[in-house]
């Protein structure tokens, strides 16, 4: 199957959007199952479509980007492999060895997006400094239109020239280049959960943290465990703010029923 001029402009776009939404609207909720079906549903074949999304989902169960880190981006796996998969015909092992080395590669494409997003931040604030608001109005959305791109580019590049091309990009970049990406990706989860713990009321719940970090680091408790714990522990905190709520409405109760008979 040859792709039409229209389906590759339509998949380009969903691939474009998908960032911009994630950073925004977050309408699609970065599902995997959503972009595999819309591919499936523009080339004419939904269920291919929601095969390959279905088994991108499975596969990336357990993977976030916590606290701005860079993962795979199995949207975009999706898209690409959903793409490949109707195409050329050849099933769901053919589009998956193409989508994931782009879903892999978008790892690096995040982090540069990123620290270019760093450089408009600063112009953005230079300019409001210097109270040149109209400037400042025009560089903002420099970061969101740009943001589509780290999506958009893979993808069509993907669909229009295949595996050879994202194979020679990868190949292509030198090794003290993707060692400092990969430097840099380590060390955005630990500054981005710094940040969090800072917004945090660390000093009502530090106990919990304190537990938290020696069952998962010390007795080897898997995530899923300690989320458990911590839901139990949530509970727990939620259940006693309602019996304090509930006791001061009482006394307060009182206290104006006292202060009645008083009068």
């Amino acid at each position: 199957m040859d792709l039409q001029i229209w389906q590759i402009i339509l998949i380009t776009i969903i691939a474009y959007i998908k960032p911009i939404d994630w950073f925004s609207t977050a309408i699609t909720a970065q599902n995997t199952i959503l972009f595999g079906f819309l591919t499936g549903a523009i080339l004419g074949d939904i269920k291919t479509g929601l095969l390959v999304g279905g088994t991108l989902q499975l596969m990336s169960l357990g993977v976030a980007a916590i606290g701005g880190s860079s993962v795979p981006d199995y949207p975009v796996a999706a898209i690409i492999a959903t793409t490949i998969s109707i195409t050329t015909g050849k099933g769901l092992a053919a589009g998956l060895a193409l989508g994931l080395p782009v879903g892999m590669l978008i790892i690096q494409l995040d982090i540069l997006i990123k620290i270019f997003n760093s450089w408009v931040e600063k112009r953005a604030s230079v300019a409001l400094h210097e109270k040149k608001f109209g400037k400042m109005l025009k560089i903002i959305p420099v970061s969101t239109w740009i943001m589509g791109l780290e999506s958009a580019v893979p993808v069509f590049l993907a669909i229009v020239f295949g595996k050879g091309l994202v194979l020679a990009i990868l190949n292509a970049m030198p090794q003290w280049f993707t060692t400092g990406l990969n430097i840099t990706a380590a060390m955005l989860p630990a500054v981005g959960i710094t940040m969090l713990l800072t917004f945090m009321p660390l000093n009502n719940y530090l106990a919990y943290l304190l537990f938290g970090f020696v069952i998962s680091a010390y007795l080897k408790v898997p995530v899923l465990g300690v989320a458990i714990v911590g839901i139990g522990f949530a509970i727990n905190v939620y259940k006693n703010n309602l019996k304090q709520q509930a006791n001061a409405a009482t006394n307060d109760a009182n206290v104006s029923r006292e202060d009645m008979e008083d009068e």
